[in-house]
C-alpha cells in the first residue's frame, strides 16, 4: 500500500478555484433575465427599466416583474404574482417580502426598483 502525503494546492489552482467561486457568485447574484427590460442588480435590489409598448418582463431576485400598463404618471406592474399600481413619489409599496417603487415615467420606459424588505 502507498501511502500519499496530503499537499497543498498549487498557486495556480488556487486561483483557478477562486476564479470559478468568482464568477459563480456573479452569476448568482445578478440571477435575472429579462424580456422588454434592462435590469441593474445589486445583493438586495434590483432597479427594472421596461421598454413601452411590448410585452416587457424581468426575472429578478427569484421573482417575475412585469409591465402591465401605463398612463400617465400611474404604472402598474406586476411583481411576484400581485397587480401593484404605483406612482411617481409615492410610498414603496409592499409585497413578498420585497419594497416596489416607482422611479420615472417616460413615453419610451418606465424604471421601478424593487427591494428586498428588512428582515424579510
Amino acid at each position: 500500500m502507498t501511502k500519499r502525503s496530503a499537499t497543498a494546492p498549487t498557486p495556480l489552482r488556487r486561483t483557478a478555484g477562486l476564479l470559478a467561486g468568482l464568477a459563480l457568485g456573479v452569476a448568482v447574484l445578478a440571477g435575472c433575465s429579462s424580456d422588454g427590460a434592462d435590469t441593474d442588480c445589486g445583493l438586495d435590489a434590483c432597479t427594472v427599466t421596461f421598454d413601452r409598448g411590448v410585452d416587457a418582463s424581468a426575472s429578478i431576485l427569484g421573482v417575475e416583474a412585469k409591465l402591465i400598463g401605463a398612463q400617465g404618471d400611474q404604472v402598474t406592474v406586476e411583481v411576484a404574482g400581485e397587480h401593484l399600481s404605483l406612482t411617481i413619489g409615492q410610498q414603496a409599496a409592499e409585497v413578498g417580502g420585497f419594497a416596489v417603487t416607482l422611479d420615472s415615467v417616460t413615453d419610451q420606459q418606465v424604471q421601478i426598483r424593487v427591494a428586498r424588505n428588512a428582515g424579510g
